[in-house]
């Protein structure tokens, strides 16, 4: 699975801009206007600041008048003037994490130009394919490679069949089994974790993501997260992250952590949607009617594949809510087609 990643013996580690993460597609942005301006990343917003790194270490930003720190996320690349340390600008994002929430006008910015996205579930009642899928369109639509992380194997006699169901949500979805409290976890997660990569971790509360931070990191980290417990009746814990941070990887890398998610709304993410169910996606064009809603219309090769066996009626369920919520919550322009959705099903016939 790859080398074993080892704690460094220093905290800041050889930070030139490709360990920081630093690639042909953040040099391309910079113009000639940019020279005397220093590329930084950001790693901790706050209300009123910015704190950041560069090759030179931590630094702390001097926000320009009318700056808006909600508009910047951990893991973001900004242009700083080296002598001012005044934030020049952000350069464009190469991938984005949102969290959309109830009610919210605006979503939440959790993490900037994300490699990998590592969906932290665990062997036990927490375990939901829907909830999964939710994780799985949010990732998609970042532009964020998805792997699942189903932890707490050892207090389990059915590791198997968790990976089966959650390896069957997406094609060609990597499928981990660990336990966070094992060394070998970051043996198993090396091959995401190179230098210059950036991980992300999301997941409800207790299933041991900041553990795993605490194990990825090792050594390097000078105050460790704190990890909770969780009750054993229902699998559900303590908050134990209040906030997004970046850290080193003892072997090379970076990564974030965020705050447990137990609900996450979907929004703007048709193609993310699209991706995740790509055997309905595909179906979809061999319908006879162009705007099928794959309920009762006649000629509808998705309920077709349900009929013969080749599609479950509850992802087909899964689907049809997913799709219908990003309507709902998406602001109305002109979109892709994906084949159904609320819009179809109310048409008159």
């Amino acid at each position: 699975m790859g080398a074993m990643v080892t704690a460094s013996s220093d905290p800041v580690r050889s930070n030139s801009l490709p360990n920081l993460g630093w690639s042909d597609f953040f040099e391309d942005q910079r113009q000639l206007d940019d020279i005397a301006f220093d590329p930084c990343r950001i790693t901790c917003v706050h209300r009123a600041r910015l704190t950041a790194i560069s090759p030179s270490g931590p630094i702390r930003l001097t926000l320009p008048v009318h700056a808006n720190t909600g508009d910047f996320a951990v893991g973001d690349w900004v242009l700083v003037d080296s002598q001012t340390l005044v934030l020049q600008r952000r350069l464009s994002r190469k991938t984005l994490l949102e969290r959309h929430t109830e009610g919210a006008k605006t979503p939440q910015l959790a993490a900037a130009n994300v490699d990998t996205l590592f969906i932290v579930t665990s062997c036990n009642a927490d375990f939901n394919p829907a909830r999964l899928e939710r994780y799985l369109a949010l990732a998609n639509q970042s532009g964020a490679n998805p792997v699942i992380l189903l932890t707490k194997v050892d207090a389990t006699d059915d590791a198997k069949s968790y990976q089966q169901q959650a390896a069957i949500l997406q094609r060609g979805l990597a499928v981990v089994t660990l336990s966070p409290h094992s060394r070998n976890a970051a043996t198993a997660l090396a091959p995401w974790c190179g230098v210059g990569q950036t991980v992300a971790l999301v997941g409800s509360s207790g299933v041991g993501k900041s553990t795993l931070v605490n194990i990825l990191v090792g050594t390097t980290q000078e105050s460790p997260q704190q990890t909770g417990a969780i009750r054993e009746n229902d699998a559900k814990g303590r908050h134990t992250t209040t906030s997004r941070s970046i850290h080193a990887i003892a072997g090379g890398g970076w990564v974030i952590d965020t705050p447990g998610m137990r609900t996450l709304h979907i929004s703007n993410a048709a193609d993310g949607v699209s991706t995740l169910f790509a055997e309905i996606t595909e179906l979809a064009p061999l319908c006879r009617f162009r705007d099928c809603a794959h309920a009762h219309e006649p000629g509808c090769a998705v309920q077709a594949a349900v009929a013969n066996g080749a599609l479950e009626p509850a992802r087909l369920a899964r689907w049809r809510k997913l799709v219908d919520e990003n309507d709902h919550n998406t602001p109305t322009k002109a979109a892709p087609y994906v084949g159904g959705g609320a819009a179809a099903r109310s048409r008159k016939r």
